[in-house]
């Protein structure tokens, strides 16, 4: 028997979320690559969801990472002036969008049939850009407030965005509170993983008070960076941090249990890998200058394996007679 490719899955999700029209199809299909190439966790736990369900996130996630690597990869020689050109280009051709008129990006074109089939609030989208903006110009943040103010935008409304995808057993404002936490706490995560490479681009993306309080500013984060390894004051702040993170996690693991017993494997999984990068911070004493916090692939492919198993169960249910869909 022939084995199964990579395009072969995305025509069967394809298929299967009715998504028809070559154009379409290849405007999904652009967003599924940068899935796959950008957000491994992601993209792994995407594959748990039923197969109709997988174009929607791929959308959702597509156009957040397209628009992210517009501001954090830029073209050689783009100014802050250019940057955020382009991004009110991007929201004026996404809002035309919205308004039935096509655009000319692929990821655009597959985000605005994502939100027309999941009825998607644009303000979220509004939100985001926001966020991204503040990339542009922002190079830190005095407090926690500040700090969630545009995480609010960069991670929590992916959150809000994903519910319709994953569906509830609640009402969809109960399972809100949750689902930005969990949002945030992905983002949190990346942030302390990433302190090294977010320095490098000139942006530290903890609260400078809570940092102060332990005896680390900015300065001391750079010295840590050219040496390539994290003092006892920058290990203590961080440790402090990873607390908070993981507070974090605590707030949005109730919504797990809200979501629709097919789409909670996927959540679970991207909440235990994501989590256990937190867990290899700590293993590295939180010198997180030393190297990239990272889940191995072994682990990861044993978290998948039980998630599989939890999916299979929940299919098996489904599928008896007389069985609530």
């Amino acid at each position: 028997m022939a084995r199964a490719t990579s395009l072969d899955f995305a025509r069967a999700e394809l298929d299967a979320a009715g998504i028809t029209g070559s154009g379409l199809r290849r405007a999904y299909g652009r967003c599924r690559e940068l899935n796959a190439r950008h957000g491994r966790t992601y993209f792994l736990a995407t594959r748990l969801l039923r197969p109709a369900q997988r174009p929607a996130v791929h959308a959702l996630y597509g156009f957040a990472r397209w628009v992210d690597d517009l501001v954090d990869e830029p073209a050689p020689g783009a100014t802050t002036a250019d940057l955020a050109a382009r991004l009110d280009e991007v929201e004026r051709a996404l809002k035309n969008a919205f308004d039935g008129l096509p655009p000319e990006e692929p990821v655009l074109v597959a985000v605005a049939d994502a939100v027309r089939r999941l009825a998607l609030d644009p303000a979220l989208f509004s939100a985001f850009l926001r966020s991204m903006r503040m990339d542009l110009t922002v190079s830190g943040y005095a407090t926690r407030e500040d700090l969630y103010d545009y995480v609010h935008g960069s991670a929590e409304v992916i959150g809000l965005q994903m519910l319709p995808v994953l569906g509830t057993v609640t009402g969809r404002a109960e399972a809100a509170g949750p689902a930005a936490a969990l949002g945030r706490a992905f983002q949190l995560t990346n942030f302390l993983r990433d302190v090294a490479e977010d320095l490098e681009r000139g942006r530290v993306y903890l609260p400078a008070d809570e940092l102060a309080a332990a005896g680390v500013d900015r300065d001391r984060l750079q010295r840590c960076l050219r040496d390539r390894r994290a003092d006892a004051a920058v290990r203590r702040a961080l440790a402090e941090q990873v607390a908070l993170t993981r507070a974090v996690y605590r707030e949005a693991e109730p919504g797990v249990a809200m979501l629709q017993p097919a789409s909670r494997p996927c959540v679970a999984t991207a909440f235990d890998l994501y989590s256990r990068i937190l867990d290899r911070i700590e293993a590295a004493d939180h010198d997180v200058f030393a190297g990239r916090a990272t889940v191995s692939r072994p682990r990861r492919a044993a978290v998948a394996g039980v998630a599989l198993a939890r999916v299979a169960r929940v299919r098996v249910r489904e599928a008896l007679p007389g069985a609530r869909r």
